[in-house]
């Protein structure tokens, strides 16, 4: 069969979905990133260093008919509700079309609904019911996914990130098509190898170049170098969704070899489990933070506020380091959520003096409103491009936005929920992070993307939201126990499982 009669079809639904996280998220929050059919789909997403860019650019260079269906995304935010759920299975299903020889799926792996609490797997159940048992299905994760066993059932081949901050779904992309093409022409079998470790561990455990996960990483690829391996994938998970499945875990693709599988599935769930501890990481409060940063002698100083990151579902209205930072006496950078405070500004205008109260309404637990003083510098439509490594030339749409001037503090205030991906969010409204001593970053691990390249030192900080680095806040109900660290086990057992 010749490459350019090979048809293949692309869909995906993306959500990281913290249980955790006050609200719901309804079909309304996918709406920003809903494309269907090839001209909607290349207009968006050729050319960009995200997944779907990957697999554009991988069907072009094997010449290949590339048929898109449905591809929806929302940022990270609370449960789905069930009526989404149904509508947003039903669709992807239905757009699959029937000519297509293999599927690319592009999903996160840490996605629930009410109704199901691996929503991933029950696509691919789903997909399976459509399109048959043999049919080559190729799967792109997250880093964070929580993979299940219906995953790796139902996928003939998963594929997740290799980095965090995620730098590399562009390359994953390519990989994925690139193996799901020898998959279709039948040049390899796949059998896949799934190993969980028992443990939960937060994202600021996570980063890929430095500690017990750098090495995990270098294991992993070692081991892709081993004849008859196609791919490892190791998966941090997500514990801010409460599911059975949550942690992390392995999957180690070959080409028929399941003994090889679960031989290097078990040997890097063991050294994930020898290291366990080694993925916490210190923090100080807010008001600890806030002295430590004014302390440094050189700016910017980052403060990264994981219990309220955008990226993990959180809020972005958290006000308890913004508390802080309100009579700084050097020039401070935050970005707060906050429709009423923006709809504020609009009113008085540019130039015109804002008074009100800033962040905390979303729920207690992330504080309470802040007020404020100050000038309104400038108002924004809230649309910008990605310029940096992650998502390259993704839009990005922080709703109205108003940067008003407080004093030696600069608030963005957005419409919308904005992770700090990408220093676009910055830069669109005219600000320079080096131009600032502190700069809140409401992320774990992801700022750097944004702003590593300016930090001079960094301080993780520990408070109140449903993104906290202490697990022991949080009341679990559905995740598999015990699990480290919630309970007191001398050594987590590995469960392991082989599907072919």
């Amino acid at each position: 069969m010749s490459n350019h009669q090979l048809r293949i079809a692309v869909a995906g639904i993306l959500h990281e979905t913290n249980t955790f996280a006050p609200g719901i998220t309804d079909l309304s929050h996918f709406r920003d990133q809903w494309t269907v059919g090839l001209e909607a789909f290349t207009a968006r997403y050729a050319g960009t260093r995200t997944s779907m860019g990957g697999v554009i650019a991988a069907a072009e260079s094997h010449g290949v008919d590339l048929i898109p269906g449905l591809y929806a995304a929302a940022t990270p935010s609370g449960m789905v509700e069930a009526a989404a759920g149904d509508a947003l299975i039903d669709e992807l299903v239905d757009s699959i079309d029937s000519r297509a020889e293999g599927l690319v799926i592009i999903m996160h792996g840490a996605m629930v609904a009410e109704q199901y609490p691996d929503y991933e797997g029950e696509c691919l159940k789903r997909l399976r019911a459509k399109l048959g048992p043999e049919f080559p299905i190729a799967m792109t994760l997250d880093l964070h996914g929580n993979i299940s066993q219906d995953m790796v059932r139902h996928a003939d081949l998963i594929v997740g990130y290799d980095t965090y901050p995620h730098v590399d779904m562009y390359e994953r992309a390519v990989e994925a098509v690139n193996l799901l093409i020898r998959k279709i022409r039948g040049d390899i079998r796949p059998v896949r190898a799934l190993a969980h470790t028992g443990m939960l561990v937060v994202p600021q455990g996570m980063l890929t170049d430095k500690g017990s996960m750098k090495q995990l990483m270098e294991l992993a690829f070692s081991m892709e170098r081993i004849p008859g391996v196609l791919n490892v994938t190791v998966a941090g998970g997500f514990p801010y969704s409460d599911v059975p499945d949550a942690g992390m875990s392995f999957v180690v693709t070959t080409d028929g070899d399941s003994d090889l599988a679960n031989r290097c599935a078990s040997e890097l769930a063991q050294m994930a489990i020898d290291h366990k501890e080694s993925f916490n990481v210190s923090y100080l409060t807010p008001r600890e933070a806030v002295a430590e940063a004014l302390a440094q002698p050189e700016g910017p100083v980052i403060i990264a506020e994981g219990s309220d990151n955008v990226g993990g579902g959180a809020p972005a209205d958290a006000t308890h380091v913004f508390a802080e930072l309100v009579n700084s006496p050097q020039k401070a950078l935050i970005v707060i959520r906050d429709q009423e405070a923006v709809e504020a500004a609009r009113q008085v205008g540019i130039g015109g003096a804002f008074e009100g109260w800033v962040g905390g309404k979303s729920d207690t637990l992330h504080g309470k409103p802040v007020r404020v003083k100050g000038k309104v510098r400038l108002l924004f439509d809230g649309h910008y491009r990605h310029v940096g490594p992650y998502m390259t030339g993704q839009r990005a749409e922080m709703g109205l936005t108003a940067v008003v001037e407080c004093g030696q503090l600069t608030l963005i205030l957005t419409e919308k929920r904005v992770a700090p991906w990408d220093v676009g969010h910055v830069r669109s409204v005219g600000l320079w992070p080096a131009d600032y001593h502190i700069i809140v970053a409401k992320s774990a691990l992801a700022w750097q993307t944004a702003f590593g390249l300016f930090a001079k030192h960094v301080i993780n900080v520990d408070s109140p939201g449903c993104c906290n680095a202490n697990l022991a806040h949080f009341d679990y109900h559905r995740v598999l126990r015990p699990v480290y660290p919630l309970d007191e086990t001398p050594t987590p057992v590995p469960r392991f499982e082989t599907y072919e």
